[in-house]
């Protein structure tokens, strides 16, 4: 779902704020602009203006934490304002500006975040999507321009049983100036064990090389067993004939020593296998809709509690793609009382889209905020594992939010005050990348002209809205 409609107020539109995330301790230099709207202000007049911590409570109220200070701003001869201020506390804070009565005219928030945070910026994506290269209904890269367009920053080709579908993606858009990080993945689903099915659901995102393409599937069957099309590099471990890789699960099902009786060693064995073979690729591995009702629960409760105490996987997808209270309401319940008890994991949150389009009922369900020095693959992954992401889920027309509370906090800052500039930006990138996909020649070319003048706009847009160093 855009996030354009989640705007508070007029101030976002009427005037330009930036920056907009600041960082502790460090001095910061505002600009107020107005952006076109019905003037407020008289230029060269004087205004008094506090500045409001949010979280501290109103000072005559809670005089030993209340943070408001007043400041005296002239309007300049554009209609708007300089402020230079230093933050002490990570949280949002209101610039408010009174009139002559004491009465409040306006206010802009801004976010002050600690160094932790400085040279992290938000980048929203979607970590579990499909294409008609197994069960979706668009093509990869139509795939990619329509999520661009809805404002994703990065997103996986994580088709079922396939990796080279998401190769395909990233090659096809290579040398198209374009923001979006396409990222190498699938969704793994192993043969059976002499008969023993295990087919649970796992996320290979960002991993160099195809789990599924290490043995029998439909990917070698359509594609052979050529590294080309099993790795983003020409790298990968050898095609295991099927009896070998069998023989292989019962062994590590043998291995795995006394289990609780109702884990069933050979999911158990191919489980473990999958997710350490997913870092030894350097991915990121991802438990997927546990309680997505296939007939019943697509995992026991008992596998999926016995998967998570052994902390076998990196992250679990606690918002997917249904939107029955039963799978994400509950796996987030789970989450909290796993974190309650101890247990903590990274969580994110995707689609697992079938169809782009917006008349797919679940086609924006769900995203994932990561705060990340780079939008890139590596930098992604390590933010993750490290911690540094929000699942987000837009199920509804007020979004809400899974994770820390901490960056639960800021993001739902960037969400109501950044987010909606950022995805204007976006929506005509997406646009001209379908125009690139599936148009004539001459219109392929035209979008490439008119991308390649872009530029890398929000490059620019997150450096003017983020005081980092």
């Amino acid at each position: 779902m855009p996030f354009t409609h989640f705007h508070t107020d007029d101030s976002l539109l009427n005037y330009d704020v930036f920056p907009k995330v600041l960082v502790k301790d460090k001095p910061a230099e505002i600009h107020i602009r107005p952006l076109g709207a019905r003037p407020v202000f008289e230029k060269g007049k004087t205004y008094k203006t506090l500045i409001c911590a949010l979280e501290q409570g109103k000072p005559y109220d809670y005089p030993a934490s209340g943070d408001f200070k007043e400041v005296s701003l002239t309007c300049d001869d554009e209609g708007g304002f300089t402020l230079r201020h230093t933050f002490t506390r990570e949280q949002m804070y209101f610039i408010r500006f009174m009139n002559d009565e004491g009465k409040r005219i306006i206010q802009f928030p801004v976010y002050c975040v600690e160094k932790d945070l400085d040279g992290r910026y938000p980048l929203r994506g979607d970590l579990h999507m499909h294409t008609i290269c197994s069960d979706g209904n668009q093509t990869p890269t139509v795939v990619c321009a329509n999520y661009r367009k809805h404002g994703l920053d990065f997103m996986v080709i994580s088709d079922h049983n396939r990796y080279y579908p998401s190769l395909e993606a990233i090659d096809y858009y290579k040398n198209v100036p374009v923001g979006l990080t396409v990222i190498p993945g699938e969704e793994v689903h192993m043969p059976a064990v002499h008969g023993k099915e295990s087919d649970f659901h796992s996320v290979n995102f960002g991993g160099e090389y195809s789990i599924n393409a290490l043995t029998d599937g439909p990917a070698v069957r359509e594609k052979g067993t050529d590294k080309k099309y099993r790795s983003l590099n020409g790298e990968c471990p050898d095609y295991m004939p099927l009896e070998e890789w069998e023989n292989k699960m019962e062994e590590l099902a043998a291995g795995l020593g006394d289990l609780p009786e109702d884990i069933d060693p050979i999911p158990a064995a191919v489980f473990k296998w999958i997710y350490d073979e997913i870092r030894k690729a350097n991915g990121l591995g991802i438990f997927p809709h546990p309680t997505w009702i296939s007939d019943v629960y697509h995992v026991p409760t008992a596998f999926w509690n016995y998967v998570t105490e052994k902390g076998w996987f990196d992250a679990f997808e606690v918002l997917g793609g249904e939107n029955y209270y039963e799978q994400n309401g509950f796996q987030t319940q789970k989450y909290y009382e796993d974190r309650a008890n101890g247990l903590n994991y990274p969580v994110v949150g995707s689609t697992d889209s079938h169809s782009s389009n917006p008349s797919n009922r679940n086609a924006f369900v769900c995203s994932t905020m990561v705060f990340s020095p780079e939008n890139e693959r590596t930098a992604l992954i390590k933010s993750i594992k490290e911690f540094y992401c929000v699942a987000i889920d837009t199920i509804d027309e007020n979004f809400r939010l899974v994770g820390d509370y901490r960056l639960s906090k800021y993001t739902t800052f960037l969400l109501k005050y950044y987010f909606p500039l950022h995805d204007e930006m976006c929506r005509e990138e997406g646009r001209l990348m379908k125009q690139y996909a599936t148009g004539t020649e001459a219109e392929k070319a035209e979008a490439l002209s008119l991308l390649k003048a872009m530029g890398n706009r929000l490059e620019k847009h997150r450096a003017k809205y983020f005081d980092f160093s």
